[in-house]
């Protein structure tokens, strides 16, 4: 691999960028994860969506604040280093790279049981194979083709879950007939346990591991500050169109799923999109939402490899990872961190071949704590900053550029709902050991810290650099 001493390639538009957020956000976690979500709260998981969803536009915010200000790559690992301090920005990168690393297993583990839908005589370890070695050759090449690839990828999803969702409502209101009978759809068909909390509020707690994943890599936007043609407006606009979508792409579809068929059969044995138009007897269908849910994985997994790539990259540039990480391609992009990504992902391969049945329950959990502490450190190191800043003289008075909807108190609100949904995987025996990966992971970073990073120079920070 011929490498050249260059910074990364830019050549992501605010096109592609906003498309690689829908990319990182409308996967798995939708897809397949929501069977998971749907058997432990029942309805009520619509709720739980929506909380989720506007705890985690505020977290989308505050690094979007942050990155107006800083348009650097490995934006919040940078941020966190800033206001916070280097083992803080030490923590968050390998952590958010950690995120990447496991949501992408879950990806692959979910592609192949959705190839399973079609070939259940092929194991799935080879399917997953395949997508590793497919997307390992897409992150290699320019980050141009990486933007168009995720673009596409994206519009296909788009465009069948709208699709989805008005199909889904044209059945409910005028109903239709199976060649077995005819089918009840409607608000009774949501309502068929007799309440919106079937499982009381506790499963309404419990499926806010789920519901956190399906959130997980959204953060990968401000990620693209480092190639994008212009950050300042192309990151801004793809963080404003997230409650849009987790009200169209997760609520109302995930109701209109459960207003067509009794959630209680809802099984995981594929996704739940696909289980549902199966059973109401329109294969086609079945067979048209399955190629739709693998082009999302395989979306999700290409932004997955790209945002933990990156990350390591700017880990690299400041010491925090290892020097060849910081190696970049002709073609412009950091070909190293691909190749390292690509190894994790064939751990994977293994994994799904040793564990098919219960991989993918294990790894949404511990993604779930990877994720959920990546926005944490983006809070408090929001948090940090407008300390900073009013320390500074620049009270909240002052204008702010892309200010976070509430401001200090907002991010306070979601920095301690985030906090309860890392208590909560203790709650089950399912994400327990979530919990117990996630401190030892964080345990082995200290000392990893302590061993390998040197320390930094001192260096005196004035008010005009705090405030960037």
């Amino acid at each position: 691999m011929n490498e050249i001493k260059a910074s990364l390639a830019r050549g992501l538009t605010a096109r592609h960028i906003r498309f690689m957020a829908l990319g990182s956000a409308i996967g798995t976690g939708l897809f397949y994860g929501s069977s998971s979500a749907i058997q432990a709260a029942g309805p009520a998981v619509l709720f739980a969506y929506m909380i989720g969803g506007a705890a985690v536009f505020i977290v989308m915010r505050a690094m979007g604040e942050m990155a107006v200000k800083h348009p650097v790559s490995g934006s919040f690992a940078h941020y966190a280093s800033r206001y916070l301090g280097r083992f803080a920005g030490f923590v968050t990168g390998w952590t958010f790279a950690f995120e990447m690393a496991i949501v992408a297993i879950a990806d692959v583990t979910a592609f192949g049981i959705y190839m399973g839908f079609w070939f259940p005589q092929v194991a799935q370890w080879i399917w997953v194979l395949a997508i590793v070695l497919l997307i390992a050759a897409i992150n290699l090449m320019k980050v141009k083709v990486f933007g168009e690839t995720e673009f596409w990828l994206a519009i296909v999803k788009v465009t069948a879950i709208i699709a989805m969702i008005v199909g889904g409502a044209a059945l409910i209101i005028f109903g239709f007939n199976t060649p077995e009978t005819e089918t009840a759809t409607g608000f009774a068909t949501l309502m068929s346990a007799g309440t919106l909390f079937p499982n009381g509020f506790v499963g309404l707690l419990l499926s806010f591991s789920v519901v956190m994943f399906a959130f997980g890599g959204i953060e990968t936007i401000g990620i693209t500050a480092g190639e994008a043609d212009d950050p300042a407006k192309s990151v801004p606009a793809a963080i404003n169109t997230v409650p849009w979508r987790i009200l169209l792409f997760y609520v109302a579809s995930l109701a209109v799923v459960m207003m067509l068929f009794d959630w209680r059969q809802i099984d995981g044995s594929a996704s739940p999109f696909v289980q549902i138009f199966d059973g109401l007897g329109i294969p086609a269908a079945a067979h048209v939402l399955n190629a739709v849910v693998i082009t999302a994985a395989v979306s999700a997994i290409n932004a997955d490899t790209f945002g933990a790539g990156r990350m390591l990259f700017a880990m690299s540039e400041i010491g925090h990872a290892p020097k060849s990480f910081g190696r970049i391609s002709r073609n412009g992009v950091p070909w190293m961190t691909v190749v390292v990504m690509a190894i994790v992902l064939l751990v994977g391969v293994v994994l799904n071949a040793l564990l098919p049945e219960a991989l993918f329950t294990i790894i949404a959990s511990i993604a779930t704590f990877a994720t959920v502490w990546v926005w944490i450190m983006i809070l408090t190191s929001y948090l940090s900053m407008r300390r900073k800043e009013a320390a500074a003289g620049r009270g909240p008075g002052v204008a702010r550029e892309y200010a976070v909807p509430g401001g200090t108190v907002a991010a306070w609100i979601a920095l301690a709902f985030m906090v309860f949904v890392v208590v909560l995987l203790a709650l089950s025996p399912a994400t327990r050991v979530a919990l117990y990966t996630g401190i030892a992971w964080l345990v082995l970073l200290a000392v990893l810290f302590k061993l390998l990073v040197r320390p930094a120079a001192p260096v005196k920070q004035d008010s005009d650099s705090l405030l960037g």
